[in-house]
């Protein structure tokens, strides 16, 4: 029997807020079963909610996961959005990288400027 979570063990199982799996709902990321007032999620929803989780954790939009995540239901064979993801996924890299940089030239200065202070304040005495 395949899985099939309600509401609040959705938003257990992804440790997220009932704020936030809402919000999927209403963006279309995410399309629940209905029965009365409850949800339900099922295997599709479980595998998209995964993809969701992993692609913010990488840094990508919701609006660009939404649009990843639409070309398997146009393509189910998957050879778009593996292609799409590859470009994706190279961009992602680079802007990370760039931040990476970044940080790094901003830790670097922090550093010296620390040091530099601690130098001052220990010919102080």
């Amino acid at each position: 029997m395949s899985e099939r979570l309600d509401f609040k063990q959705m938003c257990g199982r992804f440790e997220v807020t009932p704020r936030t799996l809402r919000h999927y709902e209403y963006i279309e990321l995410l399309r629940p079963e209905r029965e009365g007032r409850g949800r339900f999620y099922g295997p599709r929803e479980i595998a998209r909610m995964t993809l969701i989780l992993r692609g913010r954790k990488f840094g990508f939009s919701l609006e660009e996961i939404r649009q990843w995540l639409e070309l398997y239901d146009a393509d189910p064979e998957g050879r778009t959005q593996m292609r799409v993801w590859i470009d994706l996924a190279d961009k992602q890299l680079a802007e990370l990288a760039e931040r990476r940089q970044h940080l790094d030239e901003a830790i670097n200065e922090l550093k010296e400027l620390r040091d530099g202070v601690k130098r001052d304040l220990d010919a102080k005495g």
